[in-house]
């Protein structure tokens, strides 16, 4: 099995563990159930999330290109 790291903001750890408490499992079982379901979308599905997240995220994106 391979480990990843990822990192995040304090609000969304702690939000994350909530969740986690209230389905009785650890915040990194919710993780894995959670990407494993992600990429067992059908790929429309995967492309439309993709789509929504730069979507969202556009201005950002140019303000760090700059």
């Amino acid at each position: 099995m391979t480990t990843i790291t990822v990192a995040l903001p304090d609000d969304l750890m702690t939000r994350l563990k909530q969740l986690a408490e209230r389905h009785r499992v650890t915040p990194e079982e919710l993780v894995r159930v959670s990407v494993e379901e992600l990429v067992a979308e059908p790929e429309d599905v995967f492309q439309e999330a993709l789509e929504e997240v730069l979507r969202k995220n556009q201005e950002l994106y140019k303000r760090l290109a700059a």
